[in-house]
């Protein structure tokens, strides 16, 4: 079974074509990471799930619902959550008001405030402070327990390492991997090969818009070729 799947999607910016023919699919509970260099199209993958570049072409499927023609707002209460690259916290609120914000309610419990602050402790000894007066790492934090307010069955997370220390990086893996033991489905688009590595399930790798490499952590860190042409490794 496919909770999410793109079928052959093409998209592009005005009459430029940045994805060519992109396949791809995350199981429910699964972690998959998509990979490559900057302007290979990860990011644009990301924005035509979520509907903000909407496919020209192809379909994008969530929970056997074709939802290729949907704004992103219907695609988010369909259970898409969405981890911004830049995090994207709004500076003027506390962080509580952030989380807050996002909340949707869940018939089967889902999160809340004090189940977001069990994963995220500093937030909860930051919740009155402004988001815009965090570190960078607390903002990231609060940018994935924003995306978890929604209650999302599939999360997609937009190089959540990017721009982090060593440390830092341990810490968002280690919370992304609490994530996948609750068995929530994760979309990762990352380029530090190690941190996805070590928490996807399948890999896929991207150049010029296109999906060049679909496999497991074990297999792509076979593939010396691949990570050298593609991922510059």
């Amino acid at each position: 079974m496919k909770l999410l799947a793109l079928e052959d999607v093409h998209a592009y910016y005005g009459e430029s074509h940045i994805l060519h023919g992109v396949s791809l699919h995350v199981a429910p509970g699964e972690a998959v990471a998509l990979l490559g260099r900057n302007g290979a199209g990860k990011t644009t993958t990301i924005r035509t799930i979520i509907g903000f570049t909407p496919a020209r072409t192809g379909r994008v499927v969530f929970r056997e619902r074709d939802v290729t023609r949907l704004p992103p707002y219907q695609i988010s209460r369909l259970g898409v959550g969405l981890v911004p690259q830049g995090r994207r916290i709004f500076p003027d609120l506390t962080v509580a008001e952030n989380l807050k914000i996002a909340a949707r309610g869940s018939r089967n419990g889902g999160w809340s405030l004090d189940k977001v602050y069990g994963y995220f402790p500093r937030l909860r000894e930051r919740h009155r402070q402004l988001g815009g007066s965090l570190s960078g790492g607390e903002q990231q934090m609060l940018a994935i327990g924003r995306a978890l307010m929604t209650n999302p069955a599939l999360l997609l997370m937009d190089e959540p390492s990017e721009g982090l220390s060593p440390l830092l990086v341990r810490e968002i893996a280690r919370i992304v991997g609490e994530l996948k033991r609750e068995r929530l489905s994760i979309l990762l688009v990352e380029q530090n090969l190690p941190f996805a590595l070590s928490l996807a399930d399948r890999l896929y790798v991207m150049n010029k818009g296109q999906i060049v490499f679909e496999g497991t952590a074990a297999e792509l860190t076979a593939a010396e070729a691949v990570k050298h042409q593609y991922l510059g490794v």
